[in-house]
């Protein structure tokens, strides 16, 4: 029943002439404004009464001042007082009192007294006035002046002489003698009109606004009329598209954020959300810049410069303080008129693709590395066994001979050194064994330091640490962090040949992530060259294997931690270690409680 009811207003008033609107509207507009214009005479009628009143209750308080002051033998200094203070009250211009002659005898202003005024009116016939009369008097420099004005009943103040003393002589003004007595007396009251004309303007002003009001309901019903029926059938279909619309970008697997022309956030689906971490009613219509990581910043601002399709990848920090690579593609929004609307980011997830890809390459590289190595191991170590014994051999029985016992040794040299070249390759193609647990890494650091110390003092190399009492313990195997340490520790010695100092800093970087910095005065690193420190076999030393750095990425990451490298030609390098405090996959529950000084605090 209730259905049938709505269909049935809805055919009512599909079928209502718009002709029957502009009818009613062309008949109602001028009964409207009819009335408004009355309203507005009566309001006017009304105030004119109302200053008219308060002029009468004026006239009639200084009258009976006036009647009081004789009675106390007032003098006319004592009655002009009097005037002036009747004519202090709020929204009273001025009052005076002339004769028949329009001569001002006394006037709130003692400057009029003697002065000619309202020689235009009929002051006789006024001077016998009981009943009040007014006027409105123009004011070039404000609003106009209300007076009211009748006769002044209590003369005899004046016959007796009090009011008429010489008018006293002002600058660039000759003195006028004494005021002339005479037997009429007229009072002006005037009122300032200003609260009147404005309330005046507002009814004028409301009356407009009302119309102009009633004049746009009567468009505004006429026009829908008209557009109704086109409206309920593209409501339909607009509401159809846009459920799909929204169903579609909330459950895309891309993400998917909106900026509009204010750089405000008005879309974030759910793909969005479950990347950067953040919800979609905490930040609509939050200033982008505010929200989003820096990189989706500055993706934003070339995007405000270039005004084109981007299409990159990035790395974007997220709210839990990991580091996710997204391949991005962004551009400005316009309409078919140019008018700009704002940006739309598009955005997918790869670190697990990259991280898949970077493990499928290590996988070949140690798959290649390890038949490699086996191959070495088998093909070099034992001929390098054969030539160190004979080398051997031929030191000992060159010690009466320094120049060949040199020799010797230096073809001992060498074979450790390939020796160790060997199995720092087999170190690095064999899988990474971890024997993770609770450690200290602050005595970590100390022990490392305390192993080149002596060394540093050697090559004139000053040792600076500063480490940082939080966290205690971090879960960690302590034996590789040791070798990464003093891997990073060597390499800075040998870039300081003439000396210089090596600074070692620890400290917590965020919640979940501590943070170890190796830093040097040395030579630098090229910028052509940091991109490679971490590739097997790349050295620029006449002494390096090359698998140094490579077994220190391989530890940090095992550890589920990054490394950083700044280096300034001529001026040093950092190397930034971030270890996790606790690994992202829990700790193993079959942890041996023996291992490590320390436990798990």
């Amino acid at each position: 029943m209730k259905n049938k009811k709505q269909r049935s207003d809805r055919k009512f008033w599909a079928g209502v002439s718009p002709w029957f609107i502009i009818g009613a509207v062309v008949i109602f507009v001028p009964i409207f404004t009819m009335i408004t214009l009355e309203n507005v005479n009566k309001q006017k009628e009304y105030t004119t009464q109302l200053l008219i009143e308060k002029g009468e209750a004026l006239i009639r308080s200084f009258e009976a001042g006036a009647r009081t002051g004789i009675g106390m033998k007032w003098s006319s200094f004592q009655l002009q007082k009097l005037l002036i203070e009747t004519a202090e009250q709020p929204g009273i211009d001025h009052i005076s009192v002339i004769d028949t002659n329009g001569t001002v005898i006394a006037d709130s202003d003692p400057s009029m007294i003697g002065e000619t005024y309202a020689a235009d009116l009929d002051l006789v016939r006024i001077s016998g006035l009981k009943t009040p009369e007014w006027r409105q008097v123009h004011n070039p420099d404000g609003d106009d002046t209300f007076e009211v004005y009748r006769q002044f009943a209590p003369t005899e103040i004046f016959s007796q002489g009090l009011l008429l003393k010489p008018v006293p002589e002002t600058p660039g003004r000759e003195s006028k003698g004494a005021v002339a007595r005479t037997t009429g007396l007229i009072i002006f009251v005037g009122m300032d009109m200003g609260p009147i004309n404005a309330l005046r303007k507002q009814d004028t002003q409301h009356t407009i606004m009302m119309s102009v009001i009633f004049v746009l309901i009567g468009i505004s019903g006429i026009i829908s009329l008209f557009l109704a029926q086109s409206y309920r059938a593209a409501k339909t279909t607009l509401s159809r598209v846009k459920a799909f619309s929204d169903s579609l970008v909330e459950n895309m697997p891309i993400g998917l954020i909106a900026i509009n022309n204010r750089d405000e956030i008005i879309s974030f689906n759910q793909t969005a959300e479950s990347v950067l971490g953040h919800s979609f009613h905490d930040i609509l219509g939050k200033k982008a810049d505010d929200i989003l990581p820096r990189s989706c910043s500055t993706l934003l601002q070339t995007l405000k410069v270039e005004k084109k399709v981007i299409e990159r990848e990035i790395e974007c920090p997220v709210q839990d303080g990991r580091i996710v690579h997204l391949e991005v593609i962004a551009t400005a929004l316009e309409e078919d008129t140019g008018d700009f609307l704002g940006y739309v980011i598009l955005f997918r997830d790869i670190t697990e693709i990259l991280h898949m890809k970077k493990e499928m390459e290590r996988s070949q590289r140690m798959a290649s590395l390890g038949s490699l190595a086996a191959g070495l191991a088998h093909e070099i170590r034992n001929p390098l066994s054969s030539i160190k014994g004979f080398a051997t051999f031929f030191r000992e029985r060159s010690r009466n001979n320094p120049e060949e016992g040199e020799t010797a040794a230096i073809m001992i040299q060498e074979v450790d050194r390939l020796n160790r070249v060997i199995s720092q390759l087999l170190e690095f193609a064999k899988p990474m064994e971890m024997n993770r647990q609770w450690a200290s890494p602050q005595e970590v650091i100390r022990h490392t330091v305390k192993m080149v110390e002596e060394d540093c003092r050697k090559k004139n190399i000053a040792v600076h640490t500063d480490i940082s009492p939080k966290p205690e313990n971090i879960y960690i195997d302590p034996d590789k962090i040791t070798q990464v340490l003093l891997n990073l520790y060597l390499n800075a010695m040998g870039a300081m040949e003439q000396g210089g100092t090596l600074s070692v800093a620890f400290y917590q970087y965020n919640d979940r992530m501590i943070r170890i910095d190796v830093s040097d005065t040395g030579t630098g690193i090229d910028k052509e060259h940091l991109n490679r420190i971490f590739d097997p076999y790349f050295t620029t030393r006449l002494t390096g294997t090359g698998l140094g750095l490579a077994i220190v990425h391989r530890i940090v990451e095992a550890h589920e931690g990054e490394i950083r490298v700044e280096s300034k030609q001529g001026r040093g390098t950092t190397v930034s270690v971030f270890l996790p405090v606790c690994p992202s996959s829990g700790i193993p529950n079959n942890i041996n409680s023996t291992q490590g000084a320390t436990q798990q605090p």
